[in-house]
């Protein structure tokens, strides 16, 4: 039931989100210990743009106007805007074409090659398998072995 409300909300938010010069990286209806939150993380249309506090607030003012109006969560919620952060998940096909060449961090459920975690330059992603640029070689993990991938950051290098 959770999972259809949200891709509901979600397939109804993003062209209010798209209107206002902003796409939905990632959206989410969790609930934590007694409270719901709904939690949208947007980011600028424009790959350049970094989203800022006044960027979540016009987003958030109207999706809660949206939301106020059509009332699709049946419990109370808490309704978040936020970025999606430096080291953003990468959860949709255009998130791995956008970011392809960008260092990631790949997590995975079980070792593969001895390891649970890699981090290296984003290469060709499939549905079976997704190619991690290392040092010296490429690296194939297949894809159902993959927990999350996210964007690395290392706060001890330059850039």
């Amino acid at each position: 039931m959770k999972d259809k409300l949200a891709e509901k909300i979600q397939e109804k938010a993003l062209p209010i989100i798209r209107e206002l010069g902003y796409d939905l990286a990632d959206m989410e209806l969790v609930k934590e210990g007694a409270n719901w939150y709904l939690r949208f993380f947007i980011e600028h249309l424009d790959a350049e743009q970094i989203v800022d506090i006044d960027d979540c607030q016009k987003v958030s003012e109207r999706l809660s106007d949206w939301l106020d109006e059509t009332d699709p969560i049946p419990q109370a919620y808490f309704l978040e805007v936020s970025s999606p952060g430096i080291e953003r998940p990468l959860k949709k096909e255009q998130d791995f074409i956008r970011f392809k060449g960008s260092l990631v961090e790949v997590s995975l459920f079980a070792p593969f090659q001895g390891k649970k975690t890699y981090v290296g330059s984003l290469g060709d992603v499939s549905d079976k398998e997704l190619i991690l640029g290392q040092d010296d070689r490429d690296l194939t993990i297949p894809r159902e072995m993959i927990a999350n991938i996210h964007l690395y950051w290392d706060e001890n290098e330059e850039g």
